[in-house]
């Protein structure tokens, strides 16, 4: 079988994508991934071919470090219009996830060559209810309906109305987990878990080595998101008065310690679940992937989420006792001392291992085995 996996977006778009073309490459299929040439690094250590396409994430980013502008989008529909079909061509199915403008051309061109189509988010709650469908379509329709039928009737298709119902399908792939991201109220879908994908990484020698130097110290970092302004001093000073240690992670906007003490550590792109096994608690920002793997780890939490799913899922955590959701995006000293006395809290752990034992780790097998069954199926494009 030949799978052709798409997804533009930051990180917490493309990883979970990732996870899913090692599986299918250790059960044997033939994969190769579209994704933004940021990732190829990325790729290159988990040995998954890379189609590089469009410009860097980080150029097109917005200044919230969301998708690129208007602009940026109708370019990005005419390249995967152009470079899509060659990556396509002899593929028994497309899984696309990320970013709508992007995969609505993609499953244009699946649709074009009849290959079937498979939409994943791994976040249901960027799928719109039925109550927000009405008006996602609409701008949707508006912003960038025009070039993509524009496009489509370059290559012989009928025009699309109703473009974000088009690029989902009906059954859109909930690549989350059902306890941590239940689905919305009337959003359909195939649940195949959280694609999480096993990290055998050690940790750096010197994080390692201020590991054991002292107490379980706490991590902050806020990924590939925006962060605060000054958020690296204000957590600090709230983890100092907690009276614990803390391991600053840089992130896409380079935050650097506040001074150079000895109970603080910075640290670049780490395995995460092997570090959130040994600290205290972690605060972040909310992201898909971080959530996830926090929640699996079994380590306390503080979201203070920023933009997108993130407040849905710092909600999610202070439902399920794991952790608390930071009132704001940013935190004062006071508030996030406040938040960490209670993750920090011996309950709060408690809850927290416990909820771990919940988490699904075989969503990648359950997706892989869907897209073994449509291939053996012969099912014709989806049109859903």
């Amino acid at each position: 079988m030949r799978v052709l996996i798409w997804s533009y977006g930051p990180r917490g778009d493309v990883e979970p994508p990732v996870a899913l073309a090692v599986r299918l490459r250790t059960l044997g299929a033939d994969v190769r991934m579209c994704a933004p040439p940021d990732f190829a690094d990325r790729l290159a250590e988990v040995d998954v071919p890379l189609v590089p396409i469009g410009r860097a994430v980080r150029e097109e980013a917005g200044e919230l470090g969301g998708p690129p502008g208007i602009h940026g989008v109708l370019a990005e529909i005419r390249t995967q219009f152009d470079a899509v079909p060659t990556a396509a061509r002899g593929c028994d199915a497309v899984v696309a996830s990320g970013l709508i403008s992007g995969a609505v051309a993609v499953r244009s061109v699946a649709e074009k060559l009849g290959i079937p189509y498979f939409y994943a988010a791994a976040s249901p709650f960027v799928l719109p209810t039925p109550q927000e469908r009405g008006p996602f379509n609409e701008s949707a329709d508006g912003l960038f309906g025009g070039e993509l039928n524009r496009q489509r009737a370059l290559i012989g298709l009928p025009p699309v109305r109703n473009v974000v119902d088009y690029c989902h399908t009906d059954r859109p792939w909930l690549a989350a987990d059902p306890v941590l991201a239940p689905p919305q109220p009337g959003v359909d879908g195939v649940r195949t878990g959280a694609w999480i994908l096993p990290d055998e990484r050690p940790l750096p020698a010197g994080l390692t080595a201020f590991l054991e130097a002292g107490p379980p110290p706490v991590y902050v970092g806020f990924g590939s998101a925006p962060a605060p302004a000054d958020v690296a001093r204000v957590a600090v000073e709230a983890i100092r008065a907690q009276g614990r240690r803390a391991v600053l992670s840089r992130g896409r906007v380079g935050l650097a310690l506040p001074d150079d003490r000895d109970d603080c550590f910075a640290v670049g792109e780490v395995n995460l679940r092997l570090l959130f096994g040994r600290v205290a608690a972690a605060v972040h920002h909310g992201g898909v992937g971080t959530t996830h793997v926090a929640t699996l780890a079994g380590v306390p939490q503080v979201v203070v989420p920023q933009v997108a799913d993130q407040p849905h899922y710092a909600s999610r955590v202070a439902e399920l006792g794991v952790g608390v959701a930071h009132d704001g995006r940013t935190p004062t000293v006071d508030s996030l001392s406040a938040a960490l006395a209670t993750a920090l809290a011996p309950a709060t752990r408690v809850r927290a291992v416990a909820v771990a034992g919940t988490i699904r780790t075989d969503g990648t097998t359950v997706a892989a085995r869907l897209l073994f069954d449509a291939a053996r199926r012969g099912l014709p494009a989806v049109t859903g």
